[in-house]
């Protein structure tokens, strides 16, 4: 009875090694180095692995690009004259007589505060009819309306006043201090002065988008730009409208890393290292350097470029490899460029699953040993 109770105790163990060494019911965070190689296309995957390397850099290093389009860097600073339809104007008119068309017994002067131009761009003057304002500047509304009236009063003198209007107007909304619609005033005709009419942002500047719609046309830009780039503090229109926003590119990190999460850039560029840093670095018990992956969904012509064929057609998916034991690999690493959407993951070390399989036949070893143990003191 004895012997046959060993018997199953060593049989039991027999398989219980077995499957532990087939690897699947071990515990771990995701695939190995070895798994995700053969994996590849180049043994018949689906997914390109490809070694980081300068020239693979040069061809992957493809960041988002925010600018304005020339109409809206070559467009001239709006003159605080010039009048537009919705503009507010304010007229006086003097005569020389006594008895004038238009001002009082007793006066010399007729004041018309709050003179709207309308939606065609035009004006009302008493006995100097529909006056065309818009697109004009004061001086040329004030001779046009004098020479209407000098056939009917001698010597008239006209006084023309922008003030501020509906029609030479910006909206801000978003991630500023005061969100509104201002007017584009000497002091604002530009997107940086404007901002700052508005209270300045409340979001990182590291992190902030400008987008502007005008007309049909959107357009971005990062904050940072306009003051490195000063061509891209661009001149506003009336009916600008204008968001400030945070960037909402972010990418995930997964396997033995400080952190397995979704994180969002800090920068408008954003290196390997750096995302790797961002996570709290390598898990310095579980991770293998040498198995750091970035795996990608990439557009075809860059896949081209990365794989060296010309045959591919629709986005390709990548795994770049980065191992930071190369003399150079923190240098690929830090010259790598992270993108929106990107997943960065890092293999466990082999000695972590062997340890991990030592472990678990060891325990299994007591279980083992246990049940013989029983079977052999019930047997008894």
């Amino acid at each position: 009875m004895k012997s046959k109770s060993g018997f199953w105790a060593k049989a039991a163990l027999l398989c219980m090694v077995g499957a532990i060494l087939a690897s699947c019911g071990l515990p771990r965070s995701g695939p190995s180095k070895r798994e995700i190689f053969a994996g590849s296309v180049q043994r018949e995957g689906d997914a390109f692995v490809v070694i980081v390397d300068d020239e693979v850099n040069r061809a992957a290093a493809v960041e988002p690009s925010l600018g304005f389009t020339r109409d809206f860097v070559k467009a001239s600073n709006l003159g605080s004259d010039i009048i537009s339809p919705g503009d507010t104007l304010g007229l006086t008119i003097w005569e020389n007589v006594e008895d004038g068309l238009l001002v009082a017994t007793g006066q010399n002067a007729t004041i018309l505060d709050e003179v709207q131009v309308d939606g065609s761009g035009f004006i009302f003057v008493p006995y100097a009819g529909r006056i065309k304002a818009a697109g004009r500047t004061p001086e040329q509304v004030r001779r046009t309306i004098t020479s209407k009236l000098s056939p009917q009063t001698p010597d008239p003198q006209v006084q023309v006043r922008r003030l501020a209007g509906d029609g030479s107007t910006v909206s801000i909304v978003g991630a500023v201090a005061g969100q509104g619609v201002y007017p584009i005033e000497r002091p604002t005709r530009t997107l940086s002065a404007m901002i700052a009419r508005a209270g300045g942002i409340t979001i990182l500047p590291e992190v902030a988008q400008i987008v502007i719609i005008r007309r049909n046309l959107r357009n971005h830009v990062w904050f940072k730009d306009i003051y490195d780039h000063p061509e891209l503090d661009i001149a506003l229109r009336g009916g600008d409208r204008i968001l400030v926003e945070q960037d909402t590119r972010a990418y995930v990190a997964l396997g033995a890393t400080g952190a397995q999460t979704r994180v969002p850039f800090e920068s408008p560029k954003l290196s390997a290292i750096e995302a790797i840093a961002q996570v709290g670095g390598l898990n310095a018990n579980v991770a293998d350097p040498t198995g750091v992956f970035v795996f990608r969904n990439e557009p075809a012509e860059i896949a081209r470029r990365v794989v060296g064929r010309k045959d591919l057609t629709g986005a390709q998916r990548l795994a770049y490899v980065l191992d930071l034991t190369r003399p150079n690999g923190m240098f690929m690493a830090r010259d790598f460029a992270i993108r929106d959407g990107d997943t960065v993951y890092v293999t466990e070390a082999p000695i972590v699953t062997w340890n991990k399989t030592i472990a678990a036949i060891t325990g299994s070893l007591s279980s083992v040993n246990t049940l013989s143990n029983l079977t052999t003191s019930s047997s008894n």
